[in-house]
């Protein structure tokens, strides 16, 4: 495996998507580069990529607290009804929905990214709500911040994994291997063989 290098090393984003960054290391690499470090681990990884590309993506300005906001309505823009993922629109899609305890799902969170960045002033509450019950395909959630669960998930699986009294750390260990490294970030039991001397201390049988 390939040691993950320094960022200030690396010459390219695709050199940079090789290897797997927590949210709060791509927060500073934002910050040192002066680009916008707020939001998710996917909008931060799309401003680091516009760097990479020559664009400075700029801190984002808040919104004037006295601007007046459109009413609550299905033809209603997302930009000027105060949409935000909070207890107000969440009654209201309860409301339109009939669903107590309504919750917003991945695609409407990346939805809500994309009309932000492209400052869509056309899409409706409507319009979300086709994305809610999947009839729109306006943006699609980027699974590969749940890399990390999906690893430890699979690495608990393996029944050939019960050597192990508490099987986070072995685990975390191995992550943190595949993490640094430009290979695939899934879990396979060739990676448990090839780095056993870092984990057998945590195995329950004697080795």
């Amino acid at each position: 495996m390939t040691t993950r290098p320094e960022f200030n090393t690396i010459k390219s984003y695709e050199e940079f998507e090789k290897y797997y960054w927590y949210r709060e290391e791509l927060c500073k690499i934002c910050k040192s580069l002066g680009i916008d470090a707020s939001g998710t681990k996917q909008e931060l990884n799309h401003n680091i990529k516009e760097y990479f590309a020559g664009n400075i993506v700029k801190k984002k300005k808040k919104a004037s607290a006295g601007k007046k906001q459109v009413e609550l309505s299905l033809d209603a823009p997302l930009l000027k009804c105060g949409f935000s993922f909070n207890n107000r629109m969440r009654s209201y899609f309860s409301e339109l929905t009939g669903i107590d305890n309504f919750k917003f799902h991945a695609d409407m969170v990346a939805t809500w990214r994309k009309v932000k960045e492209e400052k869509d002033e056309t899409f409706t509450i409507q319009d979300m709500l086709d994305v809610y019950y999947h009839q729109s395909d306006y943006a699609k959630w980027d699974n590969s911040s749940c890399q990390w669960n999906q690893f430890l998930k699979d690495f608990c699986a393996d029944e050939r994994n019960a050597v192990f009294d508490n099987k986070l750390k072995p685990a975390s260990v191995l992550w943190g291997i595949l993490r640094n490294s430009t290979d695939a970030k899934v879990y396979s039991y060739s990676l448990v063989e090839k780095n056993w001397e870092q984990v057998k201390e945590f195995c329950n049988v004697e080795v």
